[in-house]
């Protein structure tokens, strides 16, 4: 009798795009991580640490090519179907940081954010969550052909949101944060799973319109 090959668990790359150790948004990684396992995925949880990398400087591109840093957020994002970024709100735009990674990591050829679905969640202590950042965030990730989640998760008030056990202190935010990353694993798995399914998000103009439904541009 001839079995079913199961298909391969789904795997999400997660990290929190703030350096300090104490950050509450790498604590909202933590927590999403293992939100995202019990859905049966696995889960490569990084720092920014873990991506060092200077100021885009395209003499420093020419002369010494990609940083290290660079080059290894690249192959962590190429072996995830999917990536999740826990963001603070700096001067309520995208940190920085994260914005020159993302810089770094476009030009790797062909670059690996094309055809990734994205979720974006933030933590701030002020009352919107670092919303607005969010909002910011979602422009450079979606003009690269990123598949960024319409639904995004933002924790006001972050210094008193959290339990000693790492969850939510709030049932409510809890439970919604929950709801947020279920919704977005049954469109990634969908994805990855089921490839016959024609795709209709054409806004990057990259994309070929008239290629076969399982057919992917990278470029």
């Amino acid at each position: 009798m001839t079995m079913d090959a199961q298909p391969a668990p789904v795997r999400v790359l997660v990290f929190g795009a703030a350096l300090r150790a104490g950050s509450t948004n790498a604590q909202l990684a933590s927590l999403a991580s293992n939100l995202i396992v019990e859905t049966g995925a696995e889960v490569d949880l990084a720092r920014m640490r873990d991506f060092d990398m200077p100021l885009y400087d395209g003499d420093v591109e020419d002369s010494e090519g990609l940083p290290a840093g660079a080059l290894a957020l690249c192959e962590r994002i190429k072996r995830c179907d999917a990536f999740v970024i826990a963001s603070p709100e700096y001067n309520a735009s995208v940190p920085g940081l994260l914005k020159n990674a993302i810089d770094w990591v476009s030009r790797v050829r062909p670059q690996p954010f094309k055809t990734k679905h994205a979720l974006l969640v933030s933590s701030s202590p002020s009352m919107i969550g670092g919303n607005r950042g969010l909002w910011a965030l979602r422009v450079p990730l979606e003009h690269l052909g990123t598949r960024v989640y319409p639904d995004m998760f933002s924790l006001p008030r972050a210094y008193e949101a959290f339990t000693d056990d790492g969850d939510l202190a709030h049932p409510g935010s809890q439970e919604r944060l929950a709801d947020t990353i279920c919704g977005f694993m049954r469109l990634v798995r969908a994805d990855v799973e089921f490839v016959c399914l024609q795709r209709r998000w054409y806004e990057f103009p990259g994309d070929r319109t008239d290629a076969l439904v399982t057919h992917r541009s990278e470029d």
